[in-house]
């Protein structure tokens, strides 16, 4: 169990580096819970603790975009680990995951929910939403908070920048909880969604 991060608006802040996401993507999606995902823009610097994501594989993978191997919209997730897929979901959402395991074998954590820790006037002011409850509990909802968007896909999220994840950790008090992914109609058998709750 690790403290309470402490997220400041201005200094520098770490990267979680390739090795973290160069793995199986069923551990990265679970320890990704009590990240910080971090945002650079124009309206300063955003950020929240990640703590809802799913799993998506290959092959073995019928609701993966990998499933039936490299696409134009797909291919990123056979790239390196560590790089941005974002994809516009329905013709309105945006959704962000982070590609997994090594060159060539597919894989990606969708990143489905945030905990704000920073900005949050400006998350609000972003979705035009009137507080904190709700405001980044689904995957549509926190790219439009933070402002992710197709320019994002394919960055590197391994070194600070436009969008990067820093370290953080699950805390006392808190533990996992893993399940069915949601709103798919194939592979609902995998239990691949993640999420991080409080005791």
């Amino acid at each position: 169990m690790k403290p309470p991060v402490e997220i400041s608006a201005t200094g520098k802040l770490p990267a979680l580096d390739v090795s973290f996401f160069s793995r199986p993507t069923v551990d990265v999606a679970r320890e990704l819970l009590g990240q910080i995902l971090v945002r650079e823009g124009p309206q300063g610097r955003l950020a929240g603790r990640i703590v809802e994501t799913e799993a998506y594989t290959g092959a073995d993978d019928p609701a993966s975009h990998a499933f039936h191997g490299p696409t134009a919209r797909s291919r990123v997730m056979f790239g390196v680990a560590g790089r941005a897929y974002v994809y516009l979901c329905y013709g309105f959402h945006f959704l962000l995951n982070v590609v997994s395991e090594s060159e060539g074998q597919p894989g990606a954590v969708l990143l489905r929910a945030i905990e704000p820790c920073l900005g949050l006037e400006t998350m609000l002011t972003n979705r035009n939403w009137p507080g904190r409850a709700g405001l980044c509990d689904g995957p549509g909802k926190l790219t439009r908070a933070l402002e992710v968007d197709l320019a994002l896909n394919g960055w590197d999220m391994t070194r600070p920048g436009s969008l990067y994840v820093s370290p953080g950790g699950i805390r006392e008090g808190e533990s996992v909880l893993q399940g069915p992914r949601i709103g798919i109609t194939r592979g609902r058998e995998h239990p691949w969604r993640f999420r991080l709750i409080r005791d």
